[in-house]
């Protein structure tokens, strides 16, 4: 054998080694292992669970849950916030699935369902948010090395509300932020009127006699408790119960209840309205999360 051969064969046996070495060391494979990370969802209509590659999920959780007509950093920073949302889930789960299909957790929908809200304007909408998921592939947010709990909402009153106060339990990535940019979005304030044997039957109200005797708020205006004949609902219940888009709102009781609300959500995290204003004015998907998510870090999602 001339050294020639020998010369073609060390290589060859080298090239080999490399791509055993490569196979058997998990961070060579990082990327590819996190590609296929998958989700376990479950559709409450149906019943059905199912495994979906989690980009695939996050890709149809922004076409629920964000108009993809927003601004690109928007759909971005909404992207991530799903995203790690689900990661969060994934890692405290208790059920044989993840998350649910509809607003209980977040809302997703199917390519098909894609289709049918965006109609001619699919090919468009589809890019864009497909777009803002790859730019962002694989990025949650991180408070203390930990996967936060990325609650979001539609458009604030003027600030978002401390976590406590909306879901029981303090987060120091959750607290209030003034958000005035939703003040002058489309429908920030919206009146609903109700008649006296609607409005008694909903909450379960004896109608003979009508009389508010407390309203208590919060820091951002929103409505804590509220009593109505001796009987004390919180906020978020009253809300819920009566259908209202926010529990800032003011009540006026007569032949007609009248009830004046300004935003839409339960104001925890960000605001997707708040969001898109934002990105209107120049700022970054990172900059918009780490104003509406206090001190996180972004990095890659390991679950």
């Amino acid at each position: 054998m001339n050294n020639k051969h020998l010369l073609i064969i060390v290589l060859i046996l080298g090239f080999i080694a490399l791509i055993s070495r490569s196979k058997s060391n998990p961070s060579t494979n990082f990327y590819e292992k996190e590609k296929n990370v998958e989700i376990s969802i479950k559709n409450p209509d149906t019943e059905e669970i199912k495994e979906v590659n989690l980009e695939e999920y996050v890709l149809g959780v922004v076409a629920a849950e964000m108009p993809a007509s927003f601004e690109m950093e928007a759909l971005k920073a909404q992207a991530i916030a799903a995203r790690t949302y689900a990661a969060y889930k994934m890692q405290h789960t208790t059920k044989d699935y993840d998350v649910l299909t509809d607003i209980s957790n977040q809302a997703y929908i199917t390519d098909e369902q894609m289709h049918q809200k965006w109609e001619d304007d699919y090919s468009l909408y589809y890019a864009r948010v497909k777009n803002a998921v790859e730019e962002t592939k694989d990025k949650v947010m991180y408070y203390d090395n930990d996967i936060i709990i990325a609650y979001y909402f539609s458009m604030s009153n003027g600030y978002t509300e401390e976590a406590s106060l909306v879901f029981g339990s303090k987060e120091d990535y959750l607290v209030s932020v003034d958000s005035a940019w939703d003040r002058g979005v489309k429908n920030f304030e919206v009146t609903k009127e109700f008649s006296q044997d609607e409005f008694c039957q909903k909450l379960s109200l004896d109608c003979s006699t009508l009389k508010i005797s407390s309203i208590k708020r919060s820091a951002t205006n929103r409505v804590n408790t509220i009593t109505i004949n001796d009987k004390t609902f919180k906020g978020t219940n009253f809300r819920s119960l009566l259908g209202l888009r926010s529990t800032d709102f003011d009540i006026t009781l007569s032949n007609v209840i009248t009830i004046t609300t300004r935003g839409y959500g339960h104001g925890v995290g960000m605001s997707q309205y708040g969001a898109n204003e934002m990105a209107k004015q120049g700022y970054t998907y990172e900059e918009i999360l780490k104003y509406y998510y206090h001190d996180v870090n972004l990095n890659e999602v390991n679950v």
